[in-house]
């Protein structure tokens, strides 16, 4: 049973102050509540160019909590609430000024998985790629597979119907949603699925007013359409589906608590075939052509993307064609008019060609000449007879604006992908930005098209849907919001009433240079918060593999540092305590310089902080006890050597020198491996010289003998008067 507000003199009252919130919050909800300086840092932006500052965040344990929270924010003024799963939504739809909702940390499990049935009964915070783990050995899998699958949650793609590569075969998220459980704004609790199940009271009176305007308000011949409400699921000769119209409204309506979702067959023989073509426009032609032939993805992607050509045919732009078995792969060949092909059957030679896709949302925020590139507008879809055309007069309006971009995505259906290298740091860039989203929008419109094909409108885009759509269909979109959310609380500002699209923006305020500057390259694709070593061959990020916190993720640390360089939420500069306490658990293992996909460099970025944030005439007196001990280890072992063994073996041996009393104190050694290694003697002109840090000198010489022993043949040095440093053999 749920506890009653703690202060109930408080409801109702809209407040500046948001502690009587928090307090009511905490005295309501079983699952955490967490208003601090860092909860609030790490949720003010998502992946877009946008930045909201919350409240607070709380993660709720179940459908109860939920409950309990939704009423506390009702009593407290109607306080926006924003759902919130990976936070990798690319229109700024993950963001929210009053309490986000951390769904991924109790409501993240498979309730059910029938084989029999193909179907999963799954909660809103539940990680794509933990799905189809658990489908995979029954031969299914769900069928939209967006490029975040590692860390993307079910309840954040039927927010925005996300789809991904296999779209051309198993549809969007919409495609394969048998019903769901939400809970609106306030508090009612409907299961949505088809035959009008679940409708609130006066929304299929709407749509019988508005029968006519429905059939003919939308575009047609488009596989991609996922901008504004699919108000046209609700159509009688479309099965009157509740469940499948709420799919992309971007946590408008209401809160996912649970979905059923449909499973399909995974195919047998899975073979991948890579089409090469001399140029991106041939690549957008010839894609629609392949869809006869049953292909299970049509990628599309351009040599600017690609850091290295290993394993692509010849060409300058490729299409990555999954089919199922031997057969398939050879008639496609033959019918593509491609210059060169590769077929691969190989799992990890087709795992290794995907990564490269996989990896292109990142890799397309660095232009070929070097300079940032950024979302803004991301993933507009045209219908894929017109995908040519539309890439040639994009490309012709990018050079208009002296912009550049690289176009890449789902080429098969005709959706786009492209950051383009705006600027958004002066006045001038960001009126630039607004005049050519509005000029592309007008383009999209022109060849039939959606301006979002799979991340949703949220603020990027939602401003522009009268061109698309007209006024008349925009303003029902306002009605069905009113009528499934009339108090308004549910992500304000995004896909319906919108914010405009250059208001708002995460740079605004952003010093040009310094570690804000440096950290703000993260775009927020969170490749970092993969939960284990079995989601890929990357390391980043080990912090968070063990902890499961976003503040010890690569992009958790980032957000801080931004933050930090803005100074509105995360105040202290450099001397801020919540950045240090991040960063604290950085390995500086260098895993996100080589695995991030924009190669954020938190190593670097620690080393930076840390120099600020103890500088100073009385910096050395911050400094923790272990900043003396171990920093200087190679100096007291110099000077004690097994001297220091005594001290350690004394019980508050650890304490004193600033490590966790739980650590074993190690001993050292009888013998260095420098002495060891000089008796040895050689008159061999060396091959190998080796560095040989603190701990193998001192500590583990046995380490260092046994490399000499992995090549028996080879003749080392050590390296000529160079201290030993806390850095590992080389």
């Amino acid at each position: 049973m749920r506890r009653a507000l703690r202060h109930p003199g408080l409801v109702g009252r809209h407040e500046q102050d948001t502690s009587g919130l928090a307090a009511d919050l905490r005295a309501a909800v079983a699952g955490e509540v967490d208003f601090s300086v860092t909860a609030r840092a790490l949720t003010t932006m998502d992946a877009s160019n946008y930045r909201r500052v919350p409240a607070g965040t709380v993660a709720p344990r179940d459908a109860d909590d939920l409950a309990a929270v939704l009423e506390v924010c009702r009593a407290h003024g109607a306080t926006p609430v924003v759902a919130r799963g990976a936070g990798t939504s690319i229109g700024g739809q993950a963001t929210g000024t009053g309490v986000v909702l951390d769904l991924t940390r109790h409501m993240g499990g498979i309730v059910s998985l029938d084989p029999e049935t193909r179907t999963a009964v799954v909660g809103p915070g539940l990680v794509l790629d933990r799905l189809r783990a658990a489908a995979r050995p029954h031969g299914l899998t769900f069928g939209p597979d967006p490029s975040t699958h590692s860390r993307c949650t079910l309840g954040g793609m039927i927010g925005n119907n996300a789809c991904g590569a296999h779209s051309v075969a198993w549809g969007t998220t919409a495609d394969n949603v048998r019903s769901l459980d939400v809970m609106t704004y306030r508090g009612a609790k409907l299961t949505l699925g088809p035959d009008g199940r679940g409708a609130p009271a006066g929304l299929l009176d709407l749509v019988d007013r508005d029968l006519a305007l429905l059939r003919t308000g939308y575009p047609t011949g488009l596989p991609r359409r996922i901008s504004g409400y699919a108000l046209d699921a609700l159509l009688p000769e479309r099965g009157v589906d509740v469940a499948r119209s709420f799919c992309g409204s971007e946590g408008t309506l209401g809160v996912v608590t649970r979905a059923t979702v449909r499973l399909v067959p995974l195919p047998a023989a899975p073979v991948l075939v890579v089409l090469g073509y001399a140029d991106e426009g041939a690549a957008a032609d010839a894609a629609a052509g392949l869809l006869p032939f049953g292909p299970l993805t049509v990628e599309g992607m351009a040599a600017d993307l690609v850091r290295g050509a290993a394993g692509l045919p010849r060409g300058a732009a490729w299409l990555f064609c999954e089919v199922d078995g031997e057969g398939a792969a050879r008639r496609l060949v033959r019918a593509a008019d491609a210059i060169d092909s590769v077929v691969v059957s190989d799992p990890a030679g087709q795992r290794a060609l995907w990564r490269i896709r996989e990896d292109a949302a990142g890799t397309a925020t660095r232009t070929p000449g070097g300079g940032e590139a950024w979302p803004g507008w991301e993933d507009c879809a045209v219908p894929p007879a017109r995908l040519g055309a539309y890439l040639r007069e994009f490309r012709a309006l990018l050079a208009g604006f002296g912009l550049r971009g690289v176009p890449y995505g789902h080429f098969g259906d005709g959706c786009v992908h492209v950051r383009i290298d705006f600027d958004l740091w002066t006045e001038r860039g960001v009126r630039d930005f607004r005049r050519f989203s509005e000029e592309v929008a007008d383009l999209v419109v022109a060849h039939g098209g959606s301006l979002s094909g799979e991340h949703g409108d949220g603020q990027a885009r939602a401003e522009l849907l009268p061109r698309m759509y007209g006024e008349e269909l925009v303003a029902l979109f306002g009605a069905v919001k009113d009528v499934w959310d009339p108090d308004g609380g549910l992500n304000p500002g995004m896909l319906v009433r919108p914010r405009p699209l250059d208001e708002g923006l995460r740079f605004t305020g952003l010093p040009l240079v310094g570690l804000g500057r440096a950290a703000a390259r993260c775009v927020g694709v969170a490749k970092c918060r993969v939960e284990g070593p079995s989601s890929g061959p990357g390391v980043m990020c080990p912090s968070f593999r063990a902890t499961g916190e976003e503040k010890h993720s690569t992009r958790g640390r980032a957000r801080l540092l931004h933050e930090m360089a803005l100074g509105e939420v995360v105040t202290g500069g450099p001397r801020a305590e919540e950045v240090r306490d991040a960063l604290d658990l950085c390995l500086s293992c260098k895993g996100c310089r080589s695995d991030c996909p924009v190669g954020v460099d938190m190593a670097a970025y620690k080393a930076e902080f840390l120099d600020l944030h103890y500088a100073g005439p009385l910096g050395f007196l911050r400094r923790p006890r272990s900043h003396w001990t171990m920093g200087r280890l190679p100096h007291w072992l110099d000077l004690f050597g097994r001297g220091l063994n005594a001290g350690m073996r004394l019980p508050f041996a650890a304490r004193l020198a600033g490590v966790t009393p739980e650590r074993t104190m190690p001993r050292v050694a009888a013998r260095t491996f420098t002495s060891w290694f000089t008796e040895r003697g050689s008159t061999r002109p060396a091959d190998v010289t080796l560095w040989p840090d603190t701990f193998t000198d001192h500590l583990t010489p046995e380490v260092g003998q046994a490399a000499l022993h992995t090549h028996p043949g080879v003749t080392y040095r050590p390296l000529p008067d160079a201290p030993p440093l806390p850095v590992v053999l080389a």
